[in-house]
């Protein structure tokens, strides 16, 4: 079931794009659609674990479900909650370890009805996990990232470990999220391939059936390495940071703003950082320059070969995000939208923890 909601008394009536108060986030459908149908061709069903830490929002996530998918990987306690409070997905994986007891009851509670798994790395997560209720962990193993996970040759133990505890150990998780940016295709491959090799050690030492890893910008990859799931979620909406690594997936998310100022040497429109994910750069207007993001603002200089270079106040323009996953989780709703006609309003209601 899609949340449909009415984001405000202002855009209840909206028809149009240009009827929306701004800045507005919106998700152009035809091309959401293209990117899940490509993604779900080279990796049907099962295969793909997508990552609702992308888009915080189960109408999405529902819409990745009608592709064939019903297993899906979540950053947080909330992502599985909600999830399971719409009734999409039938197969959780939380990807992050968690050792409050209080939100692993409540997935404890979720896993009578769907199949919760968490991520473990050490004693006191499993610990929490078997008091919390739950029953399926994976283990989490560093594969070259500086985060979470176990050393692959510490993996073993670690699940005979879990397994003494009451849990049942599915397999093994690891991410190569330093990799996803790593210059050259042919270079990325052969370095995902090396760190792929901890993993099938950690596999082997821990057993289970599942070997999940891997990213959007990695997503093809994986053809000769162990994993048998791939967790990917960036592609369905996709930002200029992944855009560089020219991926069969388009842009498919913009937050939308209105030219609140102009002069003969700049524009100033109403979108700024606290309605843009900036860790990746600026964000990018196509015909401008973006020379800087304040708080409610982003500062443009139209480009000299630019058609749009005689804009006026009042007009709008959509800029693309550098990094999807936190530009999601600062608006409240996504305006789903085929070219400027408004289709549905879908509520992001995964944020939070």
């Amino acid at each position: 079931m899609r949340v449909r909601v009415s984001p405000s008394a202002q855009n209840m009536d909206a028809h149009t794009t240009e009827q929306l108060a701004t800045p507005a986030l919106l998700v152009d459908l035809d091309a959401l659609n293209k990117n899940m149908r490509t993604m779900s061709l080279r990796h049907p069903a099962a295969k793909l674990r997508p990552h609702t830490k992308a888009h915080k929002c189960t109408g999405i996530a529902q819409l990745q479900q009608h592709y064939g998918h019903k297993t899906f990987t979540c950053a947080t306690p909330r992502e599985i909650i909600g999830m399971a409070a719409a009734g999409v997905g039938e197969d959780f994986l939380l990807a992050n370890e968690v050792v409050d007891i209080e939100r692993l009851k409540k997935l404890a509670q979720i896993a009578e009805n769907a199949r919760v798994t968490i991520a473990v790395d050490s004693q006191e997560t499993i610990d929490a996990a078997a008091r919390a209720g739950l029953h399926d962990v994976l283990i989490d193993v560093n594969v070259g990232l500086p985060r979470c996970g176990i050393a692959p040759e510490l993996a073993g133990r670690l699940a005979d470990s879990a397994r003494k505890s009451g849990l049942t150990v599915r397999g093994v998780m690891g991410y190569e999220g330093h990799l996803m940016m790593a210059d050259g295709h042919d270079n990325r491959k052969q370095k995902v391939a090396e760190s792929m090799q901890f993993l099938a050690r950690a596999a082997s030492d821990v057993g289970g059936e599942i070997i999940s890893a891997g990213g959007t910008g990695t997503f093809d990859m994986h053809d000769d390495t162990c994993i048998n799931e791939l967790q990917a979620g960036s592609y369905a909406l996709m930002d200029t940071h992944y855009a560089k690594l020219e991926l069969p997936f388009v842009q498919s998310c913009f937050v939308l703003g209105t030219i609140i100022s102009a002069n003969p040497q700049w524009l100033v429109i109403d979108v700024g950082l606290k309605s843009l994910g900036m860790d990746h750069g600026n964000p990018t207007v196509d015909g401008f320059d973006v020379l800087f993001c304040s708080d409610e603002h982003t500062t443009l200089k139209p480009k000299k070969d630019s058609a749009k270079q005689k804009v006026k106040v009042g007009e709008r323009l959509r800029v693309i995000p550098a990094h999807i996953d936190p530009t999601m989780a600062m608006h409240s709703v996504a305006h789903i939208v085929r070219g400027e006609e408004l289709i549905d309003t879908w509520q992001i209601d995964l944020r939070g923890w």
